[in-house]
């Protein structure tokens, strides 16, 4: 008895071979669209997202929205900001510490501070600028502390990290406080723009030395 089947025709479907013992069924290839699955049963249609209703497909989180995305808060993990009332009282003692001995000793110097005098008074200014800068920013570069600071308990910081603003930026910092006075006219109207920026400057309550060095003034708690 001949075994060969029949040579299928154009457009025919090839007959299915029967199976012997221990055979599976053949497997009807899937159509367009339609992938296998286990068990030769049809699988999802291509691009059909798996897993339960209401999850991301894949397993995968989907990005958040453009509003969602937040920047990382510099002062995590830092002390609060300082109270504004502190560092004014932490100025006046600085002024005071600077300007009582430096007083007396111009004052021998220079026969008196007289205004009438304008020449006098310019040198005097100058001398008072420069030694207020170099305390300043010795103590500063060194301890992030004034001795005004230290009294009432706040410390300058580094915006990015917190750490003491050593070296450049802590004279950055005492330079844009301390020099423009001696700047005739305009100077002294910078001088006091800067430090009233701090009242209105939101988030991190920035004097415009503070801008200029990228520091912040916190508690020393």
């Amino acid at each position: 008895m001949s075994t060969d089947q029949p040579t299928p025709g154009p457009g025919e479907e090839p007959p299915e071979r029967p199976s012997g013992p221990g055979e599976e069924p053949p497997q009807r290839p899937s159509g367009p669209g339609e992938p296998s699955g286990p068990g030769g049963e049809p699988g999802r249609p291509t691009g059909e997202p798996s897993g339960a209703a209401g999850e991301p497909p894949y397993g995968r989180m989907p990005p958040p929205p453009v509003g969602d995305r937040t920047e990382a808060d510099p002062l995590a993990g830092m002390p609060p900001l300082a109270n504004r009332l502190k560092r004014l009282v932490a100025r006046i003692i600085d002024a005071l510490i600077v300007g009582i001995p430096l007083s007396i000793i111009l004052g021998f110097a220079f026969g008196g501070y007289d205004y009438n005098r304008a020449g006098r008074s310019f040198w005097q200014e100058i001398i008072y600028a420069v030694v207020y800068f170099g305390y300043d920013g010795y103590m500063l570069t060194t301890r992030g502390q004034t001795f005004g600071k230290m009294a009432m308990k706040i410390r300058v910081a580094m915006l990015r990290d917190g750490a003491v603003p050593a070296g450049q930026p802590g004279w950055t910092r005492a330079a844009v406080y301390a020099l423009p006075p001696i700047v005739p006219c305009c100077g002294s109207l910078f001088w006091l723009i800067n430090v009233l920026w701090l009242l209105w400057d939101e988030p991190y309550h920035h004097a415009l030395h503070d801008k200029a060095a990228r520091t912040v003034v916190v508690s020393a708690q």
